[in-house]
């Protein structure tokens, strides 16, 4: 029996592709000539779908994302967790509905899902909009405190603590950091994580932290910036705890401007383990933050909400891990 995995590999498109052409997605954009290509390809393998899913209903999954297509794009993190509920809504036969924000009608193209994600950060307002919208819904990337609402996030705490830990014990004690401002609704400012806990962890040790914070966006050329700050500062950190791998790379150019050696003048941690920190001069140190898996957790979870009918929220965080690549050393006095 042919299967949709078949059709992408004949027609060179993703199985997310094919599944969203042949369901009829009206959200997906693709080129005419492609959506002909996976309709041609698909007939001349014969392919049909599952009789079981012509009996009965299939189950409809809105994805909301907080991003625009064009942010997303740039945004790996959050592409893998996309790609994560795509995937296990593919090996489930599940009709995936994807939205952005910044559409127009995003609202009304959630109405009659069986479940809805919510990938990224949201208003209080918007929250209050996707639950009246449906009741199964589950929110990744966000804490949901004022509501009895299943949710999953990176634990980020610890994350930060394990890489300033990995840093101290290097010998830095002059350690930066460099984040980026997030904002929902009307300029509501987002509280990163990764801020509070590297200042609850400089102030624990009792070592000097106002000087070397840098804050910009969540973008290389904003990591590009702030390195360039950093590179002609009087008295610089030892060390660097990016909150994204693009951040990172942004200072690694700029210090490599500055003729700074990593790691020998400065070492370098960043956040995510994209797949371009394994190929930066030097490999980048940086956390391992499981965002496919994540996407893979949180579909399951409401898919399987909906068929045990469980009505109990969960609220979970999701380990992550120092990946030790080229770009710290032990600190010396120079």
């Amino acid at each position: 029996m042919t299967t949709i995995k078949d059709i992408a590999r004949r027609a060179n498109v993703s199985p997310a592709t094919v599944s969203r052409i042949l369901n009829d997605d009206p959200t997906l954009n693709v080129l005419p000539e492609t959506k002909e290509r996976v309709l041609r390809t698909a007939k001349e393998l014969h392919y049909t779908k599952k009789k079981s899913a012509r009996l009965k209903k299939s189950f409809q999954l809105g994805l909301v994302l907080w991003f625009s297509a064009e942010d997303e794009m740039k945004d790996s993190y959050y592409l893998s967790a996309r790609k994560g509920i795509e995937d296990f809504c593919i090996s489930q036969s599940i009709e995936l509905v994807r939205v952005f924000r910044n559409d127009s009608n995003y609202l009304d193209m959630l109405r009659g899902c069986d479940g809805i994600i919510c990938l990224g950060k949201f208003a209080h307002e918007e929250v209050k909009s996707f639950i009246e919208i449906c009741s199964n819904i589950v929110f990744l990337d966000m804490k949901v405190e004022n509501y009895n609402i299943t949710s999953l996030t990176m634990d980020f705490k610890q994350a930060v603590r394990d890489a300033l830990d990995y840093l101290y014990h290097l010998g830095h004690r002059k350690i930066g950091f460099m984040g980026g401002k997030e904002f929902v609704g009307d300029h509501e400012l987002l509280v990163d994580p990764r801020l509070e806990e590297y200042i609850a962890y400089m102030k624990e040790k009792k070592l000097p932290y106002e000087k070397y914070l840098y804050e910009g966006s969540f973008n290389t050329f904003s990591g590009y910036e702030m390195g360039k700050v950093i590179a002609e500062a009087d008295e610089r950190p030892s060390a660097i705890f990016a909150a994204s791998d693009a951040l990172a790379v942004g200072a690694l150019k700029a210090f490599k401007e500055a003729d700074m050696e990593v790691p020998e003048d400065i070492s370098l941690v960043g956040f995510n383990n994209t797949e371009l920190s394994e190929y930066t001069v030097p490999a980048l140190t940086t956390v391992n933050a499981p965002a496919y898996d994540m996407g893979q957790h949180g579909a399951n979870l409401i898919y399987a909400a909906s068929n045990l009918s469980i009505r109990t929220p969960l609220k979970a965080e999701i380990p992550c891990n120092l990946i030790v690549r080229e770009s710290c050393m032990e600190y010396t006095e120079k």
